[in-house]
């Protein structure tokens, strides 16, 4: 039996935000395939997530006790190194995460626990588990003349990476170009949703 973290960044619901709207989608098939196996939803807004204090920075990188995993801060990195996999909800926002999500971020990447620093350099501990990162843009970002500008799923990407995580992507894009068929980018994507969740 695996354990799925399901990662929601918006303020939006379920039926208005067109994250969630495919995000809902690729768990409800994963549930379906996979009825074994735990989901835990985190909604992030839902939790009041703040940013890091200096008293909570003193206690992330601090020494770790038992008591460590009922720390305000420390439960949620220990809650994401016991997942198997990650579906991280997300739109892009002004070119990047959701501010929310990257503080969220900052409560999960702490030394010892998700990375490891050695003579080597920093290493990840979270090898050989997976990650899909869902995300609705109003532009066109994932390739053509914007990709430059893109930094949302690039950072995703590259902070699961440098834990050991490997991220798969299904972005819906160009939805608030004037003259696109939204809900056909919305649909195609939740297909790509289901597909990916039926193997993930």
């Amino acid at each position: 039996m695996s354990k799925l973290l399901y990662i929601k960044a918006n303020p939006k619901s379920d039926d208005v935000s067109r994250t969630f709207r495919i995000s809902e989608k690729f768990i409800e098939t994963y549930r379906e395939y996979n009825p074994q196996d735990e989901i835990i939803t985190l909604d992030l807004y839902k939790e009041k997530m703040r940013f890091l204090t200096l008293e909570d920075i003193n206690s992330i990188f601090g020494p770790k006790t038992d008591s460590s995993k009922d720390h305000p801060i420390l439960k949620y990195t220990y809650q994401f190194a016991e997942a198997d996999k990650y579906v991280i909800a997300a739109p892009m926002w002004n070119l990047g995460i959701p501010s929310i999500l990257k503080a969220y971020i900052d409560y999960i990447t702490v030394s010892g626990i998700t990375f490891k620093y050695t003579d080597q350099g920093p290493i990840g501990l979270m090898k050989g588990k997976k990650a899909v990162h869902i995300m609705a843009t109003g532009g066109e970002y994932t390739q053509g003349p914007s990709a430059e500008f893109e930094m949302a799923n690039r950072y995703i990407k590259t902070i699961f990476g440098f834990m050991g995580i490997e991220v798969q992507t299904i972005a819906a894009e160009k939805l608030d170009i004037i003259g696109e068929d939204v809900e056909k980018i919305v649909s195609d994507a939740i297909k790509r949703a289901q597909e990916l969740a039926k193997t993930f």
